[in-house]
């Protein structure tokens, strides 16, 4: 594939969520990821998370398909890995073994807890490697429980994207001359550091540790979302004061006293009642047709059948269609560099044989380890 990783080789040991998300970040930036496979695994050809990828199936319980893999990492810049502490270890993959092979590889392990610390060796998902960081605290209407943000900010923002970053940083070091290394890419530490800007407000007191009652978290009523006629929802982020005075004027709203003090939140709670029901008062379209495309700061909250019709989002081919689904599109976008389409998922291991050939196997070695089921 062409793009600014190109002629890039990233090893992955299959798992789920943000080890395959790492994997599949760099494969749309033109990174070539082998993905090594279990026997047995089921990948949906509909699976975003595994596009562009080749991939080989090896049983790792021999250790024949240990040596493989041994081998494919010789020739590889990085290798992520998303299990437990100690998994690769007892595989006989460590970093201390692979390093030793291969001393400028970057080896990514992604973990919820980190490789070390009093939680490390226990089972967690999402939920609870952001609600240990702080984060979930902040997410929530006032008085009520917090709302998990299905797994954005653990998995996918502080894990996969944050190795995805690691990643990057350490191959470009290693190709200015640095070593390989072990990256330690715990959802605990990502979460956290996404939050860097809401610790910044509450240690200078413009954030309070309550949820929603704050400028962001839905305590202010021009940041928030409303409901329409139709049952359907609106977003409005109105947070300078000329925007403001811009939603003010669309609402009917600019001659209301009420509405003056925009920063007094003692009075938020008040006017956004008032606001919700101008907003109920007439359909998502027809306040779309008022506030779209203006400074309001406006959007439609759109479902996920209808956010890749929208106007703006097709001219800017945010998603894509790949074995009749619906993907979002590479992101970010580059002035110069051409980065090619994703590539639709394939049969896990249809590329076994190709792999191991470009590794200089033989045709008869090749077929050995499919009869030993070394190979799948």
């Amino acid at each position: 594939m062409t793009g600014p990783l190109k002629n890039i080789r990233i090893v992955e040991f299959a798992g789920i969520g943000p080890a395959p998300f790492c994997g599949m970040m760099l494969a749309d930036h033109g990174a070539e990821v082998i993905r090594i496979e279990r026997p047995g695994a089921m990948v949906h050809n509909k699976d975003a998370l595994a596009r562009s990828r080749r991939s080989i199936v090896l049983d790792m319980k021999k250790p024949e398909a240990v040596a493989v893999a041994r081998d494919i990492c010789r020739r590889a810049d990085g290798l992520i890995e998303g299990y437990r502490p100690g998994v690769m270890e007892r595989l006989g993959l460590g970093p201390d073994v692979l390093l030793g092979d291969n001393p400028k590889l970057v080896y990514g392990r992604m973990t919820g807890w980190g490789q070390y610390g009093p939680y490390a060796h226990t089972a967690g998902h999402d939920i609870n490697y952001i609600a240990l960081s702080g984060v979930l605290h902040t997410i929530g209407r006032e008085g009520e429980r917090p709302v998990p943000p299905v797994n954005y900010i653990g998995d996918f923002g502080g894990g996969g994207m944050m190795l995805a970053f690691g990643m990057v940083s350490a191959i470009l070091a290693v190709k200015s001359g640095g070593k390989g290394q072990v990256i330690d890419c715990a959802m605990t530490d990502g979460s956290a550091l996404l939050a860097a800007m809401t610790w910044s407000n509450h240690a200078i007191g413009l954030h309070d540790d309550e949820m929603g009652v704050n400028l962001l978290d839905g305590g202010a009523h021009f940041y928030d979302t409303y409901a329409c006629a139709d049952g359907k929802f609106i977003a409005i982020g109105s947070i300078e004061p000329q925007f403001y005075a811009l939603m003010l004027e669309m609402t009917g709203l600019a001659d209301d006293a009420d509405f003056a003090a925009q920063m007094t939140c003692t009075d938020w709670r008040t006017l956004k009642a008032k606001l919700a029901e101008v907003f109920k008062s007439k359909t998502r379209d027809a306040w779309c047709a008022i506030m779209e495309m203006t400074d309001v700061c406006f959007a439609p909250v759109l479902s996920l059948a209808e956010a890749p019709l929208h106007p703006h989002n097709v001219a800017r081919k945010t998603f894509i269609e790949m074995n009749g689904a619906v993907h979002p599109a590479p992101a970010p976008r580059y002035s110069e560099t051409v980065v090619d389409a994703p590539r639709a998922v394939k049969q896990m291991g249809a590329d076994g044989a190709d792999i191991l050939c470009g590794l200089g196997y033989d045709a008869g070695r090749i077929e050995a380890l499919k009869a030993q089921g070394v190979l799948g």
